[in-house]
């Protein structure tokens, strides 16, 4: 993608008054007038002390209620969410009533279990498509050290040049998933991680002051803190390959989401010296490493989330992240063993690269389903880092929806609300936005 990239990338006292008093004076004799005189003129002095008494005190008296104020504030509060987001009073109101003992709707900390998807719910979607196709079309087009498959290579052409110019996908037996699968077989997984990191280095497609490394949603890295923080634990399933998403979370979310707590599609894997021998019928050896073996075993979407839930957590959620229809399986799972579901609309085309007609459909779905819904463009006051910049122009492919019948041009509304990563079954082509 660097050729692509060079070409497109432009652009908040407490005043304290003393009070003095006067002293009471004895009657004297008149002998001793003179002296109680002088007792009187000293009486002044001896009240100085006194003026930094309770006066003074009285307003540091009341910080402790202001702190305790301002410490509920900020625990209702979820960082880079509007002000008056009701998504975010949404959540916030949610996990008080369960994390509060004498709330009737209570959930034990153990039970208290969130899953977020991952590329569009807390990772962008960065233009033109998914970080893992990125990675895909870098492995087949432009690393000068690898020879792509010819038939790979031809897919993955196509595909960029779809991409780059709002054209249909190409129509294809081949995945991105089972390519990425194939052209990294013979790698140690090692490798294959040290390869994906290398390419995070390179700047985020489409924005100027933003690598791929650092393309997550503050608003939702935010609240991935503030859920952890109230005693959830909290996992991701993705429709990425899990190494990917395992490698992008590193230093951004494993403080509260650890590798191990991260689900995604995957790559079948075989020992160095495991030959054509099935795993159940071989033994790691000392000498053996781990390496890729060049199959896409599992893609996670849809219902396959349910699935993996039910594998690898063993129990539902209680509240379930998503932004598009791969995320709803999970979502309606999540509501169905009295947990809820929030999806993300895509609707921020001055930020990101946003979808206002893919938004409002899929809003309409979320609806049906009673799912709450949270808008990119209303609900984020922020989006990706401060120095992040959208820089290419998004221009509507007009020209492609002339003449289209309204069915027509409503497909690739379905198909961007699909799934993170391609999630099209492995024979479809990739699609790609969400």
């Amino acid at each position: 993608m660097k050729r692509l990239i060079a070409g497109l990338l432009t652009a908040v006292v407490l005043t304290a008054t003393a009070c003095g008093g006067a002293g009471q004076n004895t009657e004297q004799n008149k002998g001793e007038a003179a002296e109680a005189s002088a007792v009187t003129a000293e009486e002044p002095a001896a009240e100085e002390p006194a003026a930094e008494d309770p006066s003074a005190e009285e307003p540091a008296a009341e910080e402790p209620k202001e702190d305790g104020e301002a410490q509920q504030a900020a625990e209702d509060t979820i960082p880079y969410w509007t002000e008056d987001s009701a998504a975010a009073a949404s959540i916030v109101s949610y996990v008080k009533a369960v994390t509060e003992e004498s709330s009737e709707r209570f959930i034990p900390e153990e039970e208290r279990i969130a899953v977020f998807d991952f590329d569009g719910t807390l990772y962008g979607e960065l233009y033109p498509t998914y970080f893992d196709t990125c990675l895909m079309m870098h492995r087949a087009l432009h690393d000068d050290t690898y020879e792509a498959p010819a038939e790979i290579r031809e897919y993955a052409k196509t595909l960029e040049d779809a991409l780059l110019n709002f054209e249909p996908e190409p129509d294809s037996k081949l995945s991105s998933a089972q390519c990425s699968a194939e052209m990294f077989k013979g790698l140690t997984h090692e490798e294959y991680s040290a390869y994906i990191r290398e390419y995070m280095k390179e700047p985020a497609y489409g924005f100027e002051g933003m690598t791929y490394a650092e393309g997550f949603y503050k608003p939702m890295t935010a609240l991935v803190q503030y859920l952890s923080e109230h005693g959830f634990t909290v996992f991701i399933s993705s429709g990425s390959e899990r190494t990917i998403v395992r490698e992008l979370i590193k230093g951004k979310l494993d403080q509260w989401v650890p590798s191990y707590r991260v689900i995604g599609s995957t790559f079948s894997l075989a020992a160095t010296g495991q030959g054509d021998k099935d795993g159940r019928k071989y033994t790691y050896a000392p000498e053996d490493q781990v390496i890729m073996e060049g199959n896409l075993v599992v893609k996670n979407q849809k219902t396959n989330k349910v699935f993996s839930i039910v594998n690898e957590i063993g129990a539902a959620p209680v509240l379930v992240f998503g932004n598009s229809s791969g995320d709803l399986a999970m979502g309606q799972y999540a509501v169905q063993n009295g947990g809820q579901a929030y999806m993300l609309l895509c609707d921020d085309t001055e930020r990101d690269y946003g979808k206002p007609d893919v938004a409002e459909s899929f809003a309409k779905e979320c609806a049906d389903l009673g799912f709450t819904t949270v808008s990119m463009k209303n609900d984020f006051a922020a989006i990706y880092g401060d120095g992040a910049v959208k820089v290419v122009p998004q221009t509507a492919p007009e020209e492609a929806s002339e003449g289209q019948t309204a069915e027509a041009a409503e497909e690739p509304a379905v198909e961007e609300t699909a799934d993170p990563a391609g999630n099209e079954a492995e024979e479809e082509a990739l699609s790609p936005a969400a």
